[in-house]
């Protein structure tokens, strides 16, 4: 019974995926899907660019108005519940109202989101401005008409290259969110954010196709709109159980998690550990997003040509290892940027690899919903850093973070070495 089951799950899956082959590869789709994916990349540039402008920034408001370090932190922590909230739900709608309508919603959230920071001028304000963060998802969003409009083998290589569209915004939203302010006052970047989200907003309603999926998927998801909500927990922890996710899920949020720890806590650590001062610290920031900009633009599409995934994240859990080991050991910012190349390397691989092996053990009408979930894991990390890294930091010290991630990376290897995780094992690209 339980093999018949399967069997016809996979025969309705191979349907879908001929169907998605089918569709691309007309010619006139073919050239009309890579206008919509240059799109796409163009516009998740801008997006990110504008929330880069406001990290920089918010900072510097906050204390402004008075609000202190622990205050900073539940606004911060605010802001990472928020998104983790918004994630999965957001991958829903998306799956069941079309990619149109769910980017047009980020942008629309983004665009509420840096009015109201635009007028906080005081602290009730600064927390009510988080709360459209909660559908601010352009980058999710964007993974996801990406990963509509490109057959399995190409999927890995196309989301790598909105890394280089993630260090544009590093680096030119840093950099002009601080030029911005200090000419034109504090809000300045925060009403150019306001219209740039809503061109963004504009060119997607007039642009972006309503429903990027083939229309055998589409038929599937208005099928299972009509039976479950686009709140339904129950239908998020269905796609966790399906075969080979819920390993890899977890290898995804493990394996990241004491790096991420050790970033959110980087602020501090610059100034108390490297001695840094906060226009050096913007610098190493800036190189930080250079070296995510080649990784994931340059290097992840060849290795996904050459190596099967399993073998990509062996590979990534391998350096994280070696990452901690380096990060224990460490004693100078000279040090940290030889580190940061293999950590880079390791999260962008590590990142890229579990998004596409998990949004191919999906259906195809669920993707948006595993993108939503993959999504959630950086907030996850926010909500819970602030306290895990501080108790760390002040126990342990800055070595803690590399045998915490040394211990657990090894761990995982021997997990994956063991188990064959992920189960089907393919060529990336």
């Amino acid at each position: 019974m339980n093999e018949g089951a399967s069997s016809g799950g996979e025969k309705q899956e191979l349907k879908f995926k001929r169907a998605i082959l089918q569709d691309q590869n007309k010619p006139e789709n073919m050239i009309q899907r890579q206008q919509v994916i240059r799109l796409t990349y163009l516009i998740t540039a801008m997006d990110l660019t504008c929330l880069f402008m406001q990290i920089g920034i918010i900072p510097y408001l906050a204390k402004s108005l008075g609000l202190d370090s622990v205050g900073f932190g539940y606004l911060q922590t605010t802001f990472g519940v928020l998104q983790l909230l918004g994630g999965p739900i957001f991958g829903r709608f998306a799956d069941q109202c079309g990619t149109r309508a769910a980017l047009t919603l980020s942008y629309l959230s983004g665009s509420a989101f840096f009015l109201l920071l635009s007028i906080s001028t005081s602290i009730p304000l600064l927390f009510l401005s988080r709360i459209p963060s909660v559908f601010m998802h352009g980058l999710p969003g964007a993974q996801m008409v990406i990963t509509d409009l490109t057959t399995p083998a190409e999927r890995a290589d196309a989301l790598g290259k909105l890394g280089l569209c993630f260090g544009i915004g590093v680096i030119i939203g840093s950099s002009l969110g601080g030029t911005l302010s200090t000419k034109f006052g504090m809000y300045f970047p925060s009403y150019l954010a306001v219209v740039a989200s809503l061109i963004n907003a504009m060119i997607v309603m007039t642009c972006i196709p309503a429903h990027t999926k083939p229309k055998s998927e589409g038929q599937a998801t208005q099928q299972r709109t009509s039976q479950s909500s686009v709140f339904s927990l129950k239908e998020i922890l269905r796609l966790l159980k399906l075969p080979g996710v819920k390993e890899v899920f977890l290898i995804k949020v493990l394996s990241g998690l004491p790096t991420g720890l050790f970033l959110i806590m980087f602020s501090i650590i610059s100034i108390n550990f490297f001695g840094l001062e906060a226009a050096q610290t913007g610098y190493l920031m800036s190189y930080f997003g250079v070296l995510q900009m080649v990784v994931q633009g340059l290097i992840i599409g060849r290795l996904t040509s050459h190596f099967t995934e399993r073998t990509l994240i062996m590979l990534s859990v391998l350096a994280f290892s070696g990452v901690g080991l380096a990060m224990a050991l460490m004693t100078s910012v000279f040090h940290y940027c030889i580190i940061a190349l293999p950590m880079v390397f390791a999260l962008c691989t590590m990142g890229i690899i579990t998004d596409s092996i998990l949004t191919k053990s999906v259906p195809p009408s669920d993707t948006g919903a595993m993108l939503g979930i993959c999504a959630s894991v950086p907030p996850l990390t926010r909500t819970v850093g602030p306290t895990l890294g501080g108790i760390l930091y002040k126990m342990f010290g800055v070595s803690a973070f590399g045998y915490l991630q040394m211990v657990v990376n090894i761990s995982l290897f021997l997990y994956i070495f063991k188990n064959r995780v992920p189960q089907n094992e393919e060529k990336a690209q």
